[in-house]
């Protein structure tokens, strides 16, 4: 796929949709992993990895992949050519453009989140509910959504971002890096 569907957020352009693919930039697959304990092996020695909630290509249809940050962070390239994964200063320069305290319901989708946690998508940013993959398997879909950044914090962990169905804010925190998550592109 080279066309993505854009957003202008500020001065940047963001794709508005999560990240689906199943290769690397030079075409190499990325290991799509669908056993718990070959889930928590491929984190726990560093290497990239791949899921669809509940191991369902149909929820990458919809959601997006989810993949662990050493997917993200190979230098082969996860994201297309002509994107980047967004650093940390970059989320940040999103929330600062959309106001901090207002970017959660700007951000978020205007369905699928649960429990009143939709949001009006003013944005355009369209933020899915993805969950997110652990040792243990997926979970947290129509309840949260994270998103990888390239920003490494830590020695085993990674800046992220986070909305919840039932929190009212962006909120930045960090992760470990074996942990699935969605991932954003951002033009370079």
């Amino acid at each position: 796929m080279d066309n993505y569907n854009t957003i202008a957020i500020g001065k940047q352009i963001w794709m508005d949709a999560n990240l689906n693919v199943s290769q690397f930039r030079n075409g190499d697959k990325i290991p799509q992993v669908k056993i718990n304990e070959h889930w928590k092996r491929e984190g726990d020695e560093g290497r990239p990895a791949c899921c669809y909630y509940d191991n369902d290509p149909s929820n990458g249809e919809k959601y997006g992949g989810l993949y662990n940050w050493y997917a993200v962070n190979d230098p082969r390239g996860l994201a297309p050519l002509g994107w980047h994964i967004p650093s940390d200063e970059e989320w940040t320069q999103l929330e600062t453009f959309l106001d901090i305290d207002h970017a959660e319901s700007m951000m978020k989708s205007a369905e699928g989140w649960e429990e009143g946690g939709n949001g009006n998508n003013e944005s355009c940013f369209n933020a899915l509910p993805a969950g997110y993959r652990y040792y243990y398997g997926s979970t947290y879909i129509g309840k949260c959504g994270i998103w990888w950044s390239s920003t490494e914090c830590y020695e085993v962990s990674a800046w992220n971002r986070f909305l919840n169905y039932n929190k009212r804010n962006l909120s930045r925190g960090y992760i470990f890096r074996g942990k699935g998550l969605s991932v954003r592109c951002i033009k370079d």
